[in-house]
């Protein structure tokens, strides 16, 4: 008996795990400006939304369903999502709970990415991401 129940809290808590990483994992970070493939002038204003997540100030720690943004300019997303986002030229971070940014960008093809982290920089795994492909004049 108290293996039967043990096994069917153990199923349950797998499923609660499954669902919460899948509502996570969906469209809970989009990128509302620019659309996919527009012509667009620099500086770019590049706005996020979010589902599911709440966006807030790293300053306020780290708290469960709750991060900012990170704009990726031009890269792919970083391999270990274990480890603070790095800030550079091509990672852009909006610690300020933010959810829109300016960015100066070079004529030509870019691809913006923008990745969702808790207060201390550490993305979500599974990645909190969305991408656009934009041209500029």
């Amino acid at each position: 008996m108290k293996s039967t129940y043990l096994k069917l809290v153990m199923l349950l808590v797998c499923l609660f795990v499954i669902g919460v990483t899948r509502a996570f994992a969906g469209d809970a970070v989009t990128i509302t400006d620019p659309p996919n493939g527009a012509m667009v002038s620099s500086p770019v204003k590049v706005c996020m939304a979010t589902e599911g997540v709440k966006v807030q100030p790293a300053k306020k720690g780290v708290n469960a369903g709750k991060g900012h943004h990170h704009i990726i300019v031009d890269m792919n997303l970083p391999m270990d999502l274990s480890k603070p986002i790095g800030k550079d030229a091509h990672h852009i971070h909006m610690g300020d709970g933010s959810t829109c940014k300016k960015i100066k960008l070079s004529p030509g093809k870019h691809i913006i990415r923008t990745l969702f982290a808790k207060g201390n920089h550490v993305p979500y795994n599974p990645a909190l991401t969305s991408t656009v492909t934009v041209n500029v004049r």
